[in-house]
């Protein structure tokens, strides 16, 4: 062997160890993330808990303190605050209370602290100063959860303690991520386990890991959760192609005039545990309507139409503003050779509105042809 060969794997060598370092790094980099996240989560349920019980007139606020809550927290530090998660983070706490998180952090002085934490401290004057606040305490509290949050989220649809307490415990002990996780409790592992003759194999067919279970450390980091927490902007495209052609059909109906406002893009909307991202989301100034656009990379599916459907009533909802018309849906397919545009108008109260919005909204065989145009140029360019 040359020397120039030993130089080689010498170099392979110090290659794969600092590869390796990154990667850890970043692995214990979501998990910190996520515990402070869930830590800071355990701790505002726990201070509206202790809040609401601290007198009857207290526990009459009721809903109208999460509201009250939810509009100034938003406001200061982003929509992750708002009322639906303050809600989820008292739930969250009285499922995971106190006396519990004590339990599972095992050293006495971790304890004791634990126990500064979560005890009648919030009876007595509170500060104001962010640096009292008690940095410290949450990253001990932090300690007993090893599960992300979407994780605990996940397992707040749990209605039954004793099933919640299995998930959990399996999730730990097999190092299940989130994913997994929603695959065992849709699939009911819980009760079949009860009825199985051979729960250790039934067990270990649940332990066996999907394709799809596998998450990187990007993958965790950009979690909508986590994106919420850290007040980051939450846009990305599976790939450069998708994101690409996302961005040039924002330019290319921004061309079109003036009736386009641009709104948002890869807009993030949750539906019970579940995330959905919005590719483009305009305002059409003559139509006055939400404009809901989806692009997908492959060929058109009566599955793309029911979750536009999703994404409209969604939008009516949550997004629509008085005096608007309901929103329309474009769903846009980009397969190579058959590229096509579809709207989204039977969700209409009326047909003579459906019939202006196609009158007034780009034709289907044109945006179409830029789709197919813009996808062939960006493939050109990448060879």
């Amino acid at each position: 062997m040359t020397k120039v060969d030993l130089a080689q794997a010498d170099y392979v060598e110090l290659h794969r160890e600092i590869a390796l370092v990154v990667e850890s790094a970043r692995s214990a980099a979501a998990r910190s993330v996520n515990a402070l996240m869930t830590a800071t989560y355990w701790e505002i349920g726990r201070r509206i808990v202790e809040f609401e019980q601290g007198g009857e007139v207290r526990a009459g606020y009721g809903e109208a303190l999460i509201r009250r809550l939810g509009t100034d927290l938003s406001g200061k530090f982003g929509r992750g605050f708002g009322v639906r998660n303050l809600a989820q983070m008292r739930a969250f706490y009285l499922a995971w209370p106190a006396d519990r998180i004590v339990q599972t952090v095992s050293a006495q002085s971790t304890e004791s602290r634990i126990l500064q934490t979560a005890s009648a401290k919030s009876q007595t004057q509170k500060t104001t100063d962010t640096a009292k606040v008690g940095a410290p305490e949450l990253t001990v509290v932090a300690q007993a959860f090893s599960l992300p949050w979407s994780a605990y989220v996940r397992l707040l649809s749990v209605k039954t303690e004793a099933a919640r307490v299995f998930y959990e415990t399996e999730a730990l002990r097999e190092g299940w991520s989130v994913r997994q996780l929603d695959r065992q409790i849709g699939s009911q592992l819980y009760e079949r386990l009860a009825l199985s003759h051979n729960k250790a194999a039934l067990l270990g067919k649940a332990a066996k890991v999907q394709p799809s279970d596998l998450l990187t450390p990007e993958q965790a980091i950009r979690d909508p959760f986590v994106l919420e927490f850290l007040d980051m902007k939450d846009e990305y495209s599976e790939s450069d192609l998708e994101a690409a052609l996302i961005q040039h059909l924002a330019d290319f109906l921004l061309e079109l005039g003036d009736d386009f406002a641009f709104l948002g893009r890869q807009r993030r909307l949750r539906i019970d545990d579940t995330w959905f991202r919005v590719d483009l989301v305009f305002f059409h100034r003559r139509l006055r309507c939400l404009v809901i656009i989806d692009l997908k990379v492959g060929r058109f599916s009566y599955a793309d139409a029911g979750q536009m459907h999703l994404y409209l009533n969604y939008a009516r909802e949550h997004w629509m503003k008085p005096g608007e018309n309901p929103p329309v849906g474009l769903i846009l397919c980009a397969e190579k050779g058959a590229a096509e545009a579809h709207y989204a108008l039977d969700n209409l109260p009326n047909k003579i509105l459906a019939a202006e919005y196609q009158t007034v909204l780009p034709d289907e065989e044109t945006i179409a042809q830029e789709l197919e145009r813009t996808r062939a140029e960006l493939e050109r360019r990448g060879k």
